[in-house]
């Protein structure tokens, strides 16, 4: 008789606990520093833009040590975790893995800085952490593409606290058996429903941030000896059941687990060019190409938006709503508005979202597309994009865009990335201090001390 599989919580410690900063792959340590220069960027314009509604002064939270980024605040590590979190998730602006649906950065990178600032670690052992987590990530969303959003959760929220937690307990230095604990505290903490998109609540920005905190605290609760079930992930009533409606998971996710250290798939996370939702993103592109090729917005009498029928709860239903949206945060998750907007001015940038909810004509253009559920079209392995413009003369025009710029297949450059991370920081800490910035993230894999890349975070 063979014996029984080990739980997965506790597979996933012991390859987690068993990687090293020195064996990365180099592709994946450019990968993490590439994602860690861009969720600082965004988490700088995502504080300074005041979407989330949280103030400048945050002394109510409680002081500490830790840096929260572009302010001069110091608050504990956890307390740190969540409003770092949710600045780098405010915007719509942070990256994803596409095929697993996940926002990985804004909840890894605020855990990660945490718990090496509190550690004294080194740039190494961040960048380690960073990769292990986003690993853990992206297996638990692969393992189960698109089923959290269709029980009404989004992934980073409820998948998140584990990611976190794997990286603050690799900075502790933490026992295997300790990180297996706070795993299994990770399925209590797990949270955050769609139902923000309503009316477009800023509760969604603290998603990202609560899974950080969470998971920084879970390990702590591990510490000082609170225990979590092993089974957390494949248990009859564990995560997966509960939150994905899938009581087998195992044959799913078991091999993701312990392919981690093994199939890296960091560097095939993409990176938003917009702030808005991700599934809009190549109707953007797609309008910038049409209007490259000559497109005038006078001429167009109507558009037609094939989307992914997986992504209509998200960017196109109710329709009717999503043509007149509440607020501005609500557009970032309305195809009709965001396409609208694109084909009026040009591009969709940070500038660009102010007011956009109010514009009216946006608003009177948004009336005039229409939206066809496209099944079959890929997704969620791809962000695929099919749209027709039907000009006053009757002319017809299509394009379709097969993936979102920014993945594997067509991705960003290293000097890409950089010039995004200028535009969102020099605003909020100046050309100089953002050049530093970009200069110690590039010679992360040698700095002794994190403490050089987060002095440089505040305000």
């Amino acid at each position: 008789m063979s014996a029984p599989a080990a739980p997965l919580a506790a597979v996933l410690a012991d390859r987690v606990t068993a990687l090293s900063a020195d064996a990365l792959p180099p592709a994946v340590v450019r990968a993490a520093q590439d994602h860690l220069l861009d969720a600082l960027g965004v988490g700088f314009a995502g504080g300074a833009a005041g979407t989330t509604s949280i103030g400048a002064d945050l002394s109510r939270l409680g002081a500490g040590d830790a840096t929260v980024v572009g302010r001069d605040a110091r608050l504990t590590h956890a307390h740190a975790a969540l409003v770092n979190g949710t600045f780098m998730h405010a915007m719509e602006f942070d990256d994803t893995h596409v095929p697993s649906v996940i926002h990985g950065s804004a909840v890894v990178v605020p855990a990660a800085l945490a718990a090496a600032e509190r550690e004294g670690a080194s740039g190494a052992e961040l960048l380690l952490a960073v990769a292990a987590a986003w690993e853990t990530l992206i297996a638990l969303g692969l393992a189960a593409p698109g089923r959290f959003q269709s029980a009404g959760f989004q992934t980073v929220a409820v998948a998140g606290p584990f990611g976190a937690a794997v990286a603050a307990g690799l900075l502790a230095g933490v026992p295997r058996d300790t990180l297996v604990n706070a795993l299994g505290i990770c399925g209590s903490q797990a949270a955050g429903t769609f139902e923000f998109l309503r009316d477009g609540a800023t509760v969604k920005a603290m998603h990202a941030g609560w899974a950080a905190q969470s998971g920084l605290m879970a390990v702590e609760m591990a510490r000082l000896g609170v225990t979590g079930p092993a089974t957390v992930l494949e248990g009859p009533v564990g995560f997966y059941a509960s939150y994905a409606h899938d009581d087998d998971i195992t044959p799913a996710l078991a091999p993701l687990v312990d392919g981690i250290g093994r199939d890296w798939e960091l560097p095939n996370a993409a990176f938003k060019r917009y702030p808005v939702c991700h599934y809009i993103h190549p109707f953007l592109e797609a309008v910038e190409s049409l209007l490259a090729e000559g497109l005038r917005v006078e001429d167009v009498a109507s558009v037609i938006c094939h989307a992914p029928v997986e992504a209509g709860s998200v960017i196109s239903d109710p329709w009717a709503e999503k043509q007149r949206p509440s607020s501005d945060q609500a557009a970032r998750y309305s195809l009709p508005v965001c396409v609208a907007a694109a084909l009026l001015r040009g591009h969709l940038g940070p500038r660009d979202i102010p007011g956009i909810a109010s514009d009216g004509a946006v608003l009177e253009l948004a009336s005039r597309i229409e939206y066809v559920p496209w099944v079959d079209s890929g997704f969620p392995a791809r962000f695929p994009a099919r749209i027709e413009v039907v000009q006053r003369d009757g002319q017809r025009d299509e394009l379709i865009v097969p993936d979102v710029r920014g993945t594997p297949s067509r991705p960003l450059t290293v000097e890409e990335i950089r010039a995004k991370f200028r535009a969102n920081a020099e605003p909020v800490v100046g050309i100089d201090r953002a050049a530093r910035l970009v200069d110690v993230v590039e010679r992360l894999p040698a700095v002794d001390d994190v403490r050089e890349l987060t002095a440089l975070l505040g305000a």
